[in-house]
């Protein structure tokens, strides 16, 4: 049996394509730097959507992963039902170094 899914699959920019302004936004909620938090701590793609503890709902939580997409945070794929996301480490320090590192840094609350 194969499970189908009527989603558009997810649409990713590429870190050297975003503007300063755009990745420092994405970082300043704070739900988006828990999601970004949580996954710098998993292995890349064991992370589905619906596995992260914020305090959002599921139309919210998908604007925030789209918003972290759109800054070259993460990238997602599709596996059966679930969604899985990666952090885009390498390619987001190569455009912004350093910047990243800063904003895992927990006593900069």
């Amino acid at each position: 049996m194969t499970t189908t899914t009527h989603r558009a699959a997810p649409e990713h920019v590429h870190p050297r394509d975003v503007p300063l302004a755009t990745a420092l936004a994405a970082l300043a909620d704070p739900v988006r730097l828990t999601l970004v938090r949580e996954l710098a701590a998993s292995e890349d793609w064991s992370r589905a959507c619906g596995s992260f503890d914020v305090p959002v709902r599921k139309a919210a939580l998908s604007h925030h992963f789209a918003v972290l997409r759109e800054s070259g945070l993460l990238e997602q794929r599709d596996g059966g039902a679930k969604r899985y996301n990666r952090l885009r480490r390498e390619e987001f320090e190569a455009r912004f170094p350093g910047l990243l590192a800063l904003a895992l840094r927990a006593e900069l609350d």
